[in-house]
Parts: structure tokens; C-alpha cells; sequence
């Protein structure tokens, strides 16, 4: 693949497993990683595990420093640091961000930073409401011009009913779909 795809993950922590395995496939597959967290995803300390696991586990993969600030993921477009920004998982305290334009995070400000040169977003949701107060966002971002999604569903309907996960396994066939301009079908699973 030899793409360099901007990688930022959001506090989604029951996730981060399924996503730093799905990560470590991209890297095999030839893409190199900029790593980017979220600050909640990059300080906090869950019954999931330890920011600095996480961190050491994502920088390790990457082979580089994990962008935490929004002073650093500022030049990520401008500079032409990557291909694509893929957020995975992006919650819905992420999805309301970008739906608004509100730039007050490391991962919000590198999704402007590419965006305003016309790369790819790729978002993973991941978010118990997705099918209540995120829903309206969700709609706002696949109307909006350069914003992907990793097909998703409900991950738990009878428990959970209004919450939405991405198919990490579909991470890689996004990105491709993506950096072709092309929306990965389907969207929704079942």
C-alpha cells in the first residue's frame, strides 16, 4: 500500500483493543501511521487499561511520536503529513465536534487540517448514541464534502439500542475507498 495515513484514536477505551490490533494490520499492509490521540484517549486511565500502555503500544507501532496537542496536529494538512486522517474509534462527543466545526482537540484539529486541503477524513464510530443525539451528526458529516465512514451497525440492540460501532475489521478497505474518493458500500450493516 506505502500510504501515510494520519491515525487518531478517541476515548471509545472499551475499543481500543479491536482498533490496535486493526492497526497493526495497516502497518503490515505497507501504510505507515502519524500517530494521534485525543486528550481523554491519551490521559485517561480506564478498567480497559492505561493511557500510557496505550500510548506506548500506538507510538511502538507507529515508530514515531503520538501527536497529543493541537499545536502539532495543526501542520498535518498544510505540511502534507499525510494522505488521509482516519479516526478510529471517533465517539460522539468527536462526531458533534466536526459536525459543528468546534477545533478544541488534538484529533479535531488534525480532521480541519486535512480537510481544509481537500484529503480524506475516515471516521470508526464507536458511540452508545449514535441512534439518539449523534444521529443528526452522523448526517451532517456523510453530507459533508471528503468525509468517509467505516461501515457500521448496532453493536449490541438488545442492551444497547441506540449505540453504533464501526466494523474496524473494514479499516484498511475504507482507507482504499476513501483515498479513491469513494464512500465504501455498504454503509450500514445489519
Amino acid at each position: 500500500m506505502g500510504k501515510k495515513i494520519a491515525f487518531a484514536m478517541c476515548g471509545s477505551f472499551c475499543t481500543f483493543e479491536k482498533v490496535l490490533a486493526q492497526a497493526e494490520k495497516l502497518v503490515s499492509s505497507g501504510m505507515q501511521l502519524v500517530p494521534v490521540m485525543s486528550t481523554a484517549a491519551a490521559e485517561t486511565d480506564t478498567r480497559f487499561g492505561s493511557s500510557a500502555s496505550f500510548k506506548a503500544r500506538l507510538s511502538r507501532l507507529a515508530n514515531a511520536s503520538i501527536i497529543t496537542t493541537i499545536t502539532d496536529a495543526e501542520p498535518l494538512g498544510p505540511q502534507k503529513m499525510a494522505s488521509a486522517l482516519l479516526i478510529a474509534p471517533c465517539t460522539g462527543n468527536t462526531l458533534g465536534k466536526l459536525a459543528c466545526g468546534i477545533t478544541d482537540t488534538p484529533v479535531t484539529m488534525a480532521a480541519k487540517s486535512m480537510l481544509r486541503i481537500g484529503r480524506p477524513v475516515i471516521l470508526a464510530i464507536s458511540t452508545n448514541d449514535g441512534l439518539g443525539a449523534s444521529f443528526q451528526n452522523i448526517g451532517r458529516l456523510m453530507n459533508t464534502k471528503n468525509v468517509y465512514f467505516v461501515p457500521f451497525g448496532q453493536d449490541d440492540a438488545l442492551h444497547k439500542p441506540c449505540s453504533l460501532q464501526a466494523d474496524f475489521s473494514l479499516l484498511e478497505s475504507t482507507v482504499e475507498s476513501a483515498l479513491n474518493g469513494r464512500q465504501i458500500q455498504p454503509v450500514l450493516l445489519e
